[in-house]
């Protein structure tokens, strides 16, 4: 399934900071960045539960925010893209 996360961390602390590229580091790791907090993650249903405990544990939930967006497995009909940053297809061949 393609679950949208979205964040905001409070970096007005150097803890703060260490949050922020600890929650991006971490959703680098499972999905692609579409835009600065946002990343499009394709995941099952085990891999979204453990990455979602694994980012919940990461904030602080009295500063910071998560928001998931389960977008399902018939996500192409739910995603549109306008704008100069190319798009790119979630379970097409990925180089680094």
């Amino acid at each position: 399934m393609l679950v949208l996360i979205t964040y905001d961390v409070n970096t007005t602390d150097a803890d703060g900071k260490r949050r922020l590229r600890q929650v991006a580091k971490k959703c680098v790791m499972h999905g692609q960045r579409v835009q600065n907090s946002v990343f499009e993650c394709l995941l099952d249903a085990a891999q979204y539960r453990l990455l979602k405990a694994e980012l919940s544990r990461l904030i602080d939930a009295q500063k910071d925010s998560l928001r998931f967006y389960e977008l399902g497995n018939r996500y192409e009909s739910k995603v549109e893209h306008v704008g100069a940053k190319a798009t790119y297809e979630p379970e097409g061949i990925l180089m680094i």
